[in-house]
């Protein structure tokens, strides 16, 4: 959860002082359930992530030097720099792709849930997606077929409680999310995102669940957008009240604190924690910015099939 929040408030930084030129979509209030999710799974299980990805990604393993260099546009990047900000992926960490179309990895991941299942494996696929993709057609539609077929896929909904600019309650005639599971008769689990071992315990079970061929479930994760829609973007359309509520349970801020009242970790343990992150940290933005753009060879590679190997089809 730290290293999710250091990166972040980091890339917004750079934003904002015109050193870094890319779009980037704030991950701040989601760092309790992203780590909850990365937590259960293993490097095979595959995760399909959104624009807003920046916490799953690294919840997920993927490597620090790589996404901050791909954020970058850099050539030792991820994507070797040209998918950048909105389109992280880390194959080797099971980090398959992200997307920029509201909605659009859900089919991908019923998808890679059909592989799972035809290969006979215990692969298990998680989809994250915001609150609005549960409006699109794709989206009931990959529910329909997950469920009927018994898919290892497990559906979170990270709801932020805002499409855009747009509060749920404007543009759903129902904000009882994880209530629509039923009509698929899908296994399903509300949960206070801002806390999150109760979100990690929920996303074990699902996992167990589908592991063991008892097919899909979908978690709707609530929490709240502490920032803009975009790395940019003005907030003051917010509810004041309701943001201060919000910031009041700052995941990362609280979850610390519980940690040291707890008992379960000292403070000079939590702040050693702290300092080796941000050590991590400055560490991957001093490298990433010294490492070459991608070289004009190399801007149809990875891009485009291969001619030859398209004529050999």
């Amino acid at each position: 959860m730290r290293l999710i929040a250091e990166v972040d408030l980091r890339i917004n930084q750079e934003v904002r002082a015109g050193r870094l030129k890319a779009a980037t979509y704030p991950v701040r209030g989601l760092e309790g359930s992203c780590a909850a999710v990365g937590l259960n799974l293993r490097p095979v299980d595959q995760l399909v992530s959104t624009y807003r990805n920046l916490g799953d990604a690294l919840a997920k393993g993927s490597s620090l030097d790589a996404l901050v260099a791909e954020i970058y546009g850099r050539l030792t990047g991820a994507s070797k720099g040209k998918g950048g900000a909105m389109h992280l992926q880390d194959q080797a960490a099971g980090f398959v792709t992200s997307t920029g179309i509201v909605g659009s990895g859900i089919p991908i991941a019923v998808g890679l849930g059909v592989a799972a299942q035809l290969d006979r494996s215990d692969r298990v696929v998680v989809t994250t997606f915001g609150d609005g993709a549960t409006s699109i057609g794709a989206f009931h539609e990959s529910m329909n077929m997950a469920s009927l077929w018994k898919l290892p896929v497990i559906f979170v909904c990270q709801n932020n409680q805002w499409g855009e600019h747009t509060p749920i309650a404007e543009y759903a005639a129902s904000t009882d999310l994880a209530g629509r599971a039923s009509a698929y008769a899908m296994a399903s689990a509300r949960v206070d995102g801002f806390d999150p071992v109760a979100t990690a315990l929920e996303v074990r079970g699902a996992v167990e669940r589908a592991r063991r061929g008892g097919g899909p479930t979908f978690i709707e994760v609530v929490t709240y957008r502490l920032t803009g829609h975009s790395g940019v973007s003005d907030y003051s359309y917010v509810p004041k009240d309701r943001l201060a509520q919000a910031m009041e349970r700052d995941p990362v801020p609280v979850f610390r604190r519980r940690l040291g009242e707890d008992g379960v970790v000292q403070d000079a343990e939590l702040e050693a924690i702290d300092k080796e992150i941000a050590s991590e940290v400055d560490a991957a933005f001093s490298k990433a910015v010294e490492e070459p753009f991608p070289p004009q060879s190399e801007r149809f590679t990875d891009v485009f099939a291969d001619e030859k190997v398209v004529q050999g089809l």
